[in-house]
């Protein structure tokens, strides 16, 4: 079953009433929250918006990676609740709502992701079509709230999505954010094709770091965010732990983001002009 509510309305619960025997406590309770998109086939795809996007003057659009369904939008990969893409969408907005400033934020699984490590994973088909789909949603977005600027944040395979989509993503996108990104899909900022400024952020110790960045028989996705070569501008890491603490509170990274978003990077201090290249 799939729902589009493309106009921003208020979706609330109906979806779940044809929900398989036995698997509703899989899925989102869709009471009182604003999905503009919610599909229950096969590993199913929400899309979900927090805060008010008729006022909103800056949006993020925030991509989760592999193994992500709808089983796992609020309870998290591993049952980990801040591996969840609305908790992670409702981090960042409380963080930015303390900037007092009118934003929204849009939690994006608006595509399948790859299973696993496997070979979907190490190739760009699954990200393809999801660029593709990002693109028809951030037009839509910005023709209906003309007057706001977006913020496209992709997390590991999230990246490539946001990469893949970068040339053809609607003029109000003002940034595009990898985080623990294992590529953008090219090999150099310039090859994304767009005006759009570009970040990153990879911590110490996250693990993909150690994937290798290698192109061969449509397998790999381009330089690394992380290396100095691709030409991305760096977002502080510290307080982030491993690959999926970035939108933590308290971390480094959830902060800058925060300060992006409320279109105000120097609000912190120095924080991201000093580590940008």
């Amino acid at each position: 079953m799939r729902i589009r509510l493309i106009a921003l309305a208020t979706m609330c619960g109906a979806a779940l009433a044809t929900a398989p025997a036995g698997q509703t406590d899989l899925w989102p309770d869709t009471t009182g929250r604003q999905f503009l998109e919610f599909d229950t086939t096969g590993d199913g795809t929400a899309v979900e918006a927090v805060g008010d996007l008729s006022t909103a003057r800056r949006i993020a659009v925030l991509i989760p990676g592999t193994d992500n369904t709808l089983a796992t939008f609020d309870r998290g990969l591993g049952g980990v609740t801040h591996r969840a893409p609305t908790v992670q969408a409702r981090v960042l907005y409380g963080a930015a709502q303390q900037r007092e400033t009118r934003t929204a934020v849009v939690a994006w699984l608006g595509y399948d992701p790859p299973e696993g490590f496997g070979p979907a994973a190490l190739r760009s088909d699954r990200a393809e079509a999801g660029a593709a789909a990002l693109v028809g949603f951030v037009a839509e977005l910005c023709r209906r709230q003309p007057e706001a600027t977006v913020v496209v944040v992709g997390h590991s395979y999230g990246a490539i999505v946001a990469g893949l989509a970068a040339p053809r993503l609607d003029g109000c996108v003002t940034d595009l954010v990898a985080l623990g990104a294992p590529g953008m899909g090219r090999e150099h900022v310039a090859d994304l094709g767009t005006r759009a400024e570009v970040w990153h952020a990879t911590a110490v110790d996250d693990w993909i770091r150690r994937v290798p960045s290698v192109r061969w028989a449509g397998f790999g996705h381009g330089t690394p965010p992380a290396d100095l070569t691709f030409g991305a501008r760096s977002l502080p890491t510290d307080g982030v732990d491993g690959h999926d603490g970035y939108l933590r509170p308290g971390s480094g990274t959830l902060d800058a983001l925060a300060d992006l978003l409320a279109d105000d990077p120097t609000r912190s201090g120095t924080r991201l002009t000093a580590v940008a290249r």
